[in-house]
This record gives structure tokens, sequence and C-alpha cells, in this order.
């Protein structure tokens, strides 16, 4: 038992003087010599690039943000299809970068948009929830689907368009639960303020 600690310890130590040498090799270089490396890194590892666009709130197009948004969809709901049935590792960070590009796509007045990757993010995450064991991710799910949502609850937009969204949704919808009753309210909601 001893030994054990004494290598948890030994290997703390070892990452934290790595971290150090880390720091103090970075000090000695420009500026330039670091934004060129991060950009580099970043090229190579889209999760790298989410927290960077997430830490410095980068600015994109409408285009952009719908390309990102399919990107980080694909990566939050990807899975070993050995592990169907079990309750197995997912991008958490992936469902935040849909969450604030939805956000983001809402707040640049791009509800269309947000409305149309959401429809994917439904077909795409509701197959990741039914091949899971329990569907933990069913709640970061719906936290991305909740912004176009509220955004339609006080949208301009024809109440056919939302109705017909609602129903495509449902559609989309594997499992038949995910945010289903506040899909159910948003579309009871349009087709009573048409009638």
């Amino acid at each position: 038992m001893a030994k054990r600690r004494v290598k948890r310890a030994a290997k703390a130590a070892s990452a934290t003087d790595a971290w150090q040498r880390l720091r103090e090799a970075l000090a000695k270089r420009t500026k330039g010599e670091l934004m060129d490396a991060l950009v580099e890194f970043a090229r190579e590892d889209r999760k790298l690039l989410r927290r960077l666009g997430a830490r410095f709130e980068l600015e994109a197009s409408t285009k952009e943000l719908v390309s990102a948004t399919r990107l980080a969809i694909a990566d939050a709901t990807d899975f070993d299809e050995r592990d169907v049935n079990r309750n197995f590792d997912y991008d958490y960070e992936a469902y935040d970068e849909v969450k604030r590009n939805l956000s983001r796509l809402v707040d640049l007045g791009q509800l269309r948009p947000a409305m149309e990757v959401s429809l994917e993010l439904m077909r795409q995450g509701s197959y990741q929830v039914e091949m899971s064991d329990e569907g933990l991710m069913t709640s970061n799910m719906e936290e991305c689907l909740s912004v176009v949502v509220e955004a339609l609850k006080k949208c301009a937009l024809p109440a056919r368009d939302v109705i017909a969204w609602c129903a495509e949704m449902s559609k989309k919808d594997r499992v038949g639960f995910i945010y289903n009753q506040e899909l159910k309210a948003l579309r009871n909601h349009f087709e009573t303020s048409r009638s």
C-alpha cells in the first residue's frame, strides 16, 4: 500500500515539474511563436479549437457557425458501436459548443439556421441516446434544444413554420421522449394562436 502512495506522489510531482518546465519554455518564446503554435495545434484538434473558441469568444459568420455546430454535433454524438447498451463516454464539451453556437445564432437573429441544425442534433443525438444504456446525454441535448425552443416562443415566424418544425423534431426523435413535453407545448401554443 505504501508503494502505491509513493508512486502516486512521484507521478503528481513529475506532472507538476513538466508543467513548470513548459511554462518556463513558453515564457522564452515570442507572442507570434505562441500564436502560431496554438493555431497549428487547433487545426489538428477540434476539441482544442472549441476550447480556444469558447475561451476567447471567437466571432464567426452564420455560415461558419452552422458548419462549426454541425461538427460539434458530430463530435458530441459520436460513440463506439462496440459500446452499445452501455454508459459510454461522450464529449460534454462538444454539447456545450452546440449550445453556445445555437445561442449565438439566435442572438444574431438567425433562427431558421438554428432550427435546421437542431433537427440534425435531434436525429444524431436521439440515436446516441437509443444506443446507450441509460441515455445520460439526454439532458445535454435538452439544454441545447431549449435555446431554440425559448427563442421560438417569442419569434415572429409564421405559425405553420414552427408547427412544421415541431412535427419534424418529433419524427427525428428515435426514442420518443427528448424534450417531448416542451415541443408539444410549443406546437400547441402556435396552433392556438393560429385559430
